[in-house]
């Protein structure tokens, strides 16, 4: 796009040389500073998808080795749902069966702000294209569905996912006939992939072991959010007492009460956004018994009422 990437990189401390080094994350403060100074200066809303375009299996490392060598497509999406965080710690991938329907989820792990398009929109198209790769084009993938308002470049989007998308839904992901799920396909090397996925495993583990106290009680909370965890229940499945915990979410400046009141908070817009549940309903899904307690911690947080997001939404999303 002709944009000075030195420049764009160095604004974030960052050079070409940094991007090549395979031992180096970036926190997520970093990544959010440089996506909308990259959707900024290149001036491009459809960035996000013009990136998933690109991320082709062979950029994958070992998990699209371990994937290209797959069985089958429930074997492939069970390794995206273990393994996406050593590719990404945007997001976590879950599934459910609906309606004769695999629908593969997508859940932010963090709140997006303005990038939530461009990010969801790539890591959908990447991992639908890493299907489609794996059989043939025959992947079947029956819709596509984002819980984000509809953009203006939604028609460039249902061209290059080639089937229906949806925006304003409940859930970000995508659907695939049950009855494909377990058909072979046609790479599949069980030894290779065996071997892919232990490595895969130990990869994981490690960063596992290098994550932050706040990252990691923030995917639990993501996980378990239709009935959060109490403080000492969080301790427990981390084997810490709550006073160790608290200690150590303290010195990473964050607290349980913090991660779970952001943690609440995107969920709550996600499900506002998504239109499918009430304003009562969503309350009760965050753990507020009393509606009113929900609208004044919305109201903080937004600074307007759910009702009133809401109505903005669906002004802006018809």
């Amino acid at each position: 796009m002709n944009i000075d990437v030195p420049h764009w990189l160095a604004q974030a401390g960052l050079t070409e040389a940094d991007l090549a080094d395979s031992t180096r994350g970036l926190n997520y403060q970093t990544f959010q500073r440089l996506m909308s100074e990259g959707l900024r200066l290149s001036d491009e809303p459809a960035l996000g998808l013009l990136v998933g375009e690109r991320l082709r299996i062979n950029t994958h490392g070992m998990l699209g080795y371990a994937a290209m060598n797959s069985g089958t497509l429930r074997q492939a999406m069970d390794l995206f749902e273990r393994f996406i965080g050593v590719r990404t710690t945007l997001v976590s991938v879950s599934h459910r069966i609906r309606d004769g329907e695999l629908e593969l989820i997508f859940e932010p792990t963090h709140p997006m702000g303005e990038i939530e398009t461009a990010v969801m929109e790539a890591i959908v198209l990447t991992v639908k294209n890493l299907l489609d790769h794996l059989t043939m084009g025959q992947c079947q993938v029956t819709r596509v569905c984002f819980s984000i308002p509809e953009p203006e470049h939604a028609a460039l989007a249902r061209d290059m996912f080639k089937c229906e998308v949806h925006y304003g839904q409940s859930w970000t992901g995508f659907a695939v006939p049950v009855h494909v799920l377990d058909e072979p396909l046609s790479t599949a090397d069980p030894a290779s992939f065996e071997e892919a996925a232990r490595i895969c495993q130990r990869e994981l583990d490690k960063r596992a072991e290098q994550t932050s106290m706040s990252a990691r009680v923030r995917r639990i909370l993501l996980e378990r959010q239709n009935g959060f965890p109490s403080l000492q229940v969080t301790a427990r499945l981390f084997h810490l007492t709550p006073r160790t915990l608290h200690r150590r979410l303290l010195d990473e400046k964050s607290s349980y009460h913090d991660l779970l009141e952001e943690v609440r908070h995107m969920l709550a817009v996600q499900h506002l956004k998504g239109r499918q549940l009430s304003i009562q309903e969503i309350a009760y899904s965050l753990g507020y018994n009393d509606q009113a307690n929900f609208r004044r911690a919305f109201k903080r947080w937004e600074g307007v009422a759910p009702s009133e997001y809401r109505d903005q939404c669906n002004r802006l999303n018809p």
